[in-house]
C-alpha cells in the first residue's frame, strides 16, 4: 500500500481509451492543433473528514485502513491548521485522512469509479454538471464509502462520506466535462460514452 513505484503490467484500460479514442475526438471538437494541447487527467484526490477524530482516534485508524483498501495507497493523515475553540479544535489535530492518486493507479480507480461505484450509488440520476469549480476540476461527494465493493460492511466502524477531486489540465470547465464525458463519466441529462 505505499505509493511507490508502478506496479509493471499492461496500461489501464482508461489511460489506453484516452490515448486512442478521447484525444482525437477532443482535438476536433475545440480545434486543438497539437495533441498536447488536448487536457487530461492530471491526478485524483480522495479525502475524508473525520470529525470525532480527537474524541475517538481508533475511528481514524478505521478511515485510514478503508482509504487504503478503496484507493490502493497508503493515506495521509490530514491535521487542523489552526486551532477553532468552538470545535474543542487544536493546531495540528489529526481530523482526516487523504489520499492523491496519479498515473496507472489514477486510471485504474477511475475506471473502477465509472463502472462499479456509480451504478451501485442509491438513487443515482447522473452526475450534477455544475460541480466544476472554474479552472477544469470536478469534484464529487459520496455519502457513504459503502458503495465501494472493497469495504466489508461487517467490519466498518462508522459510516462516513467521502470528497473526490478530479484535477485535469483543462483550464475551463466545457473542456474538461467535454474530457470526463468521453471518458464514461455519466453526467446528468447526457448519454454516457461507452468506454470498449
Amino acid at each position: 500500500m505505499e505509493a511507490g513505484p508502478e506496479i509493471p503490467g499492461p496500461p489501464p484500460r482508461l489511460l489506453l481509451h484516452y490515448q486512442g479514442t478521447v484525444r482525437s475526438k477532443l482535438m476536433q471538437e475545440f480545434g486543438f492543433s497539437n495533441q498536447h494541447q488536448v487536457p487530461r487527467l492530471v491526478k485524483i484526490v480522495v479525502n475524508v473528514g473525520v470529525g470525532e477524530a480527537p474524541k475517538t482516534p481508533k475511528l481514524l485508524d478505521a478511515v485510514v485502513a478503508e482509504l487504503g483498501a478503496i484507493t490502493g495507497q497508503r493515506p495521509v493523515v490530514t491535521r487542523a491548521k489552526k486551532s477553532i475553540a468552538n470545535f474543542n479544535l487544536r493546531q495540528g489535530m489529526a481530523i482526516g485522512a487523504a489520499v492523491t492518486l496519479r498515473s496507472a493507479r489514477m486510471w485504474e480507480f477511475l475506471d473502477r469509479f465509472i463502472n462499479v461505484v456509480v451504478p451501485r450509488i442509491r438513487d443515482f440520476r447522473g452526475l450534477p454538471p455544475q460541480s466544476f469549480d472554474g479552472r477544469g476540476s470536478y469534484s464529487i461527494g459520496l455519502k457513504e464509502q459503502m458503495v465501494f465493493p472493497e469495504i466489508d460492511y461487517d467490519k466498518v466502524e462508522k459510516i462516513h462520506g467521502m470528497d473526490i477531486t478530479l484535477v485535469t489540465s483543462a483550464g475551463r470547465d466545457d473542456v474538461a466535462m467535454a474530457l470526463l464525458r468521453e471518458l464514461g463519466m455519466p453526467f446528468r441529462g447526457q448519454t454516457p460514452v461507452a468506454v470498449g
